[in-house]
């Protein structure tokens, strides 16, 4: 008989982000390894970042299964029209540090009537659609991947009715320890029930799964199980294309979100000072912030008369046009700065930078995850933000190279992180 498999996701394309590619991948090269993939995911999901070019990734052997999902955010964002004379998109509800009376209000109700996430109001709807359809299709496996934690609740239901049932639940952030729920204000009978929920999670998985070492670690302590590690990682058929180019300028850049709990602005600050005391430098210098920037630090950056004649934000873009951006590159950035529990922090970005073969620039925990992956090649650095003289080194160091157009590429395809080396290993955890 084949294997079949049913995964619950909130996240999947045309939604953009790492936390889509974490399980489009898997679900792309499942079938490789013997498994059909089933998703389940809601039929009109509100997000912010939109990424069409992820569909292709879909394989044809894959069953997409989609349901209507009610949230608040559209009721928020009407009611901010009201209030406010302009509707307020809901990420911004939480990362917008100077918030207006009625942004206070939302996350107040967010924080502590919407337990564990707005999305819970998808759960019995799901519960009741799934319990018939896994067995109208005989799946016995299914997999849940949170945040949103409210996909896990859907898999506690389904599993108190058909006990049989094997549930994989795979943690991409913490739940009750996440430092996203400091942002939200909640009060201590709320934070006490999401360590309930959790609990009743942790214990009625079959499998629990995390993406890093440090994370393994806190789940299991959570849990008093083994947990299994699934790191993110990298596709090399992303990658088939990548060609390098020198920059016109000296270019480093970072792809991703900077929110208001990520901090570049000491190694901003850094660079600053080597701008004012080296005019060479700072005429060859570009910087590129590719993605959703909170705007606290954009104007940081348009206090400096030198920071802001060479940064440059982009919007977001997709996908397969990042794999451009990253061959004119001369250096690729990571921060971590200002995280909750940076040290546990390994990002989906990370790995594609180390398939690029570029020097990465990490600034963060030394003694971290990343900081371990970075260390193991020798182009890359991971340094504490207070670390002048290393971040400058390095930076001094590959400015040389471009100037003398010498390549910085190094061949560095770890197979470990690949996404289909990761494929096989969730198979043999779903056998």
């Amino acid at each position: 008989m084949e294997k079949r498999v049913l995964i619950i996701t909130y996240y999947w394309p045309p939604s953009g982000g790492s936390g889509v590619q974490r399980w489009l991948k898997f679900v792309k090269y499942l079938p490789k390894f013997g498994w059909q993939p089933y998703v389940f995911t809601p039929e009109n999901p509100s997000f912010d970042v939109k990424d069409e070019s992820l569909l292709r990734d879909i394989p044809p052997e894959a069953e997409v299964i989609k349901l209507p999902i009610w949230e608040p955010y559209d009721t928020f964002s009407k009611l901010s029209g009201l209030f406010q004379g302009k509707k307020v998109n809901s990420s911004n509800f939480i990362t917008t540090s100077k918030k207006s009376l009625f942004q206070k209000m939302a996350m107040f109700i967010r924080g502590n009537f919407f337990i564990p996430d707005p999305k819970v109001f998808w759960v019995r709807p799901s519960v009741n659609f799934l319990h018939d359809f896994l067995k109208e299709r005989q799946i016995e496996t299914i997999i849940t991947t949170g945040p949103p934690h409210s996909m896990h609740l859907i898999g506690l239901r389904l599993k108190k009715k058909n006990p049989s049932l094997k549930w994989i639940a795979d943690f991409r952030d913490p739940w009750s320890e996440w430092g996203f729920l400091d942002s939200l204000d909640i009060c201590s009978p709320v934070r006490a029930i999401h360590k309930k929920l959790e609990a009743r999670v942790l214990r009625g998985a079959d499998q629990l799964v995390t993406i890093t070492p440090f994370y393994v670690k806190k789940f299991e302590k959570l849990s008093g199980k083994s947990v299994s590690l699934l790191t993110n990682g990298f596709d090399v058929e992303d990658f088939k294309t990548f060609q390098y180019k020198a920059p016109e300028k000296f270019t480093i850049r970072h792809v991703g979100i900077i929110n208001e709990k990520c901090d570049p602005r000491p190694l901003m600050t850094i660079i600053e000072k080597m701008c004012i005391t080296d005019n060479t430098f700072r005429n060859n210098l570009r910087l590129e912030f590719v993605g959703q920037v909170h705007k606290d630090f954009q104007n940081f950056i348009k206090t400096s008369q030198h920071l802001s004649e060479v940064t440059q934000i982009t919007p977001t873009v997709e996908h397969e046009k990042l794999i451009f951006l990253y061959s004119q590159s001369s250096i690729l950035l990571l921060v971590l700065t200002g995280y909750k529990d940076a040290e546990g922090y390994l990002p989906g970005k990370l790995f594609e930078y180390m398939a690029t073969g570029l020097p990465i620039l990490g600034v963060g925990p030394v003694d971290g995850d990343a900081s371990k992956i970075l260390n193991s090649q020798s182009n890359g650095l991971m340094a504490n933000e207070k670390d002048e003289n290393s971040i400058k080194d390095f930076l001094l160091v590959h400015f040389e190279k471009w100037r003398k157009s010498e390549s910085p590429l190094m061949v560095n395809h770890k197979p470990e992180f690949s996404r289909k080396e990761i494929t096989e290993k969730l198979a043999l955890l779903l056998k």
